[in-house]
């Protein structure tokens, strides 16, 4: 079972595929994907729903091997979460990519906000930033909270909150994040558009988000080619170290982490207009975005 959106900005429904990718329309149940939609198990009643046949049949089937920047009957794929109340990312997850950052892996996890109104489609064209200089790239694996959660004891407890997975690209300017002795990484992850989530959420039960592969690409040309079994923090213990600092609510995102490969390394240049960028996640479907220079007056 996967979820989506689709439909234009800011218009988008709700969609849910079967376990042959045929797809069915969830407006009878649920009017968006968004924090009620798992603070009422609404989650949990789409599965059953299915299995009734109550739920109107769109007539197409899409599955997580395909590349479709639209479904078979012509509309726009959005994120398949509407905007969340948070976005809280974990940085330098994976030892490699602390290393090719010139850091040592973190001992605690490392923890940052982007704003929600950066959250975009997964094939939306993506715009490099007037003055961005140094536009990079970053596919993460993201994890939905289906519960809210502060304070929680146990890996046991985070793991029950979680409701499910979606990949991501975390689009960063390094320009803006690094300078300086301390670094403003707020800039730096904040800018319009620049976190492409989906095309598909899939319930954690159906997921071992322990062991997916993830992997990017640039104008074709592989750049990150890792696993998520690379972690420095495993999946429950990101979310437990979450909770003790902040509350977490249904539909809050939690990126965690990218692998290895970014231009940040020094080894590929950064994203310039034209290029076009891919970022798979096993089981989660392919992204793949645009890039162009935003010009203003």
């Amino acid at each position: 079972m996967k979820f989506l959106r689709i439909g234009e900005p800011g218009e988008e429904r709700p969609v849910v595929l079967n376990d042959s990718g045929r797809a069915f329309d969830l407006s009878p149940l649920v009017a968006d994907i968004d924090g009620d939609f798992f603070a009422t198990e609404t989650f949990l009643r789409a599965r059953q729903a299915l299995a009734d046949g109550t739920l109107p049949d769109l007539g197409w089937e899409l599955t997580a091997d395909q590349l479709e920047t639209r479904t078979p009957s012509g509309e726009r794929i959005g994120a398949p979460i509407a905007r969340p109340g948070n976005i809280i990312c974990v940085g330098m997850n994976y030892a490699a990519h602390a290393r090719e950052s010139g850091a040592e892996p973190p001992k605690t996890p490392v923890v940052f906000l982007k704003p929600a109104n950066t959250i975009a489609g997964p094939y939306d064209n993506a715009p490099i930033p007037p003055g961005a200089k140094k536009y990079d790239w970053e596919v993460e694996l993201g994890i939905v909270i289906g519960k809210h959660a502060s304070y929680l004891n146990s890996a046991e407890e985070a793991t029950a909150v979680i409701a499910g997975y979606v990949a991501a690209n975390d689009l960063s300017e390094r320009e803006y994040q690094l300078p300086g002795e301390a670094g403003q990484w707020t800039k730096g992850k904040s800018l319009p558009y620049s976190t492409p989530v989906g095309p598909f959420l899939v319930p954690s039960s159906e997921v071992d988000g322990e062991n997916l592969a993830c992997r990017s690409w640039i104008n074709g040309e592989i750049r990150q080619d890792s696993n998520t079994a690379d972690f420095i923090f495993d999946i429950p213990t990101m979310v437990q170290h979450l909770s003790q600092y902040m509350l977490l609510e249904p539909g809050d995102l939690i990126l965690t982490g990218t692998p290895e490969g970014v231009a940040l390394s020094g080894r590929f240049p950064y994203i310039t207009d034209g290029d076009v960028g891919e970022f798979e996640i096993d089981q989660l479907g392919r992204q793949r975005q645009s890039y162009y220079q935003l010009v203003t007056q």
